[in-house]
């Protein structure tokens, strides 16, 4: 499948010259679910400001649809890709269907914006935020928030979806249907880059994993091939069990505890 974001030996350093991100590469394809994983300071949310065009790189390259994503109007980079950030603040009580009509912002005034009304309310019932669609969005949940945030993002309407923790605030049953609904957004052609924490989701759910460790790529490639015991203690330094789920077959990541 063609690659709809590529960064190529991608380094970004911060004032003083130190790099948070070093030769990183990534392809991440329509079709597919690419998560990015790796212990905190790894340079994840970093990668992933690089991806989304919001982190300007110190070297290396950036493309969406193969074009240097630097000269990308802000526009057009809004009907390419969309992008849902682990901070959702919204400090004015805009109704729940009012920021969710948003992610339409970008379509204003072309022929897509006839259908607004119809996209809204998908994304509205996908997200299962229908019955709170007059209720003020500082009146949630940060749950509740996080989902409302999530169907912006997808009545945006776009070929790329970029999500940093969508599942954070997420109880285990929409843990498991916003998986779900990424899955089906991948399924129908959308290429998606994850930040994931949760190493179980991106064994279930990728079809690819890429693991970052102290701002560089230590490994990409499928999740089994990826998130070994091995690869897993060298990288977060706690010893880990992976052995398959016993009704799935789907590898499972468990501590090592001593008791």
């Amino acid at each position: 499948m063609s690659a709809r974001i590529e960064a190529t030996g991608v380094t970004v350093r911060v004032p003083g010259g130190r790099a948070i991100l070093a030769d990183a590469s990534i392809a991440v394809r329509a079709g597919e679910i690419h998560a990015l994983v790796g212990p905190n300071g790894a340079g994840k949310s970093t990668l992933f400001g690089v991806l989304a065009g919001d982190v300007t790189q110190t070297a290396g390259q950036v493309v969406i649809d193969g074009a240097p994503i630097g000269g990308i109007r802000s526009q057009d980079m809004a009907r390419t890709r969309a992008v849902l950030l682990q901070e959702n603040a919204v400090t004015f009580p805009f109704r729940v269907e009012q920021v969710v009509r948003m992610g339409r912002a970008p379509w204003a005034r072309t022929e897509a914006s006839e259908d607004d009304d119809e996209v809204v309310a998908e994304a509205m019932a996908a997200t299962e935020v229908t019955a709170m669609a007059g209720r003020p969005v500082t009146s949630l949940s940060g749950g509740e928030r996080a989902r409302v945030a999530l169907a912006r993002v997808l009545a945006q309407r776009t070929g790329a979806l970029l999500l940093d923790e969508p599942t954070a605030a997420l109880d285990l049953k929409h843990h498991e249907d916003v998986m779900r609904l990424i899955r089906q957004q991948a399924d129908a052609g959308i290429a998606v880059a994850v930040v994931l924490h949760d190493l179980n989701a991106a064994l279930a759910h990728a079809d690819r994993v890429t693991l970052l460790s102290d701002g560089r790529v230590a490994a990409t490639g499928t999740p089994a091939d990826v998130l070994t015991a091995e690869r897993i203690e060298a990288v977060y330094g706690q010893a880990v069990d992976v052995f398959p789920h016993p009704v799935t077959g789907v590898p499972l990541v468990v501590a090592r505890r001593v008791r």
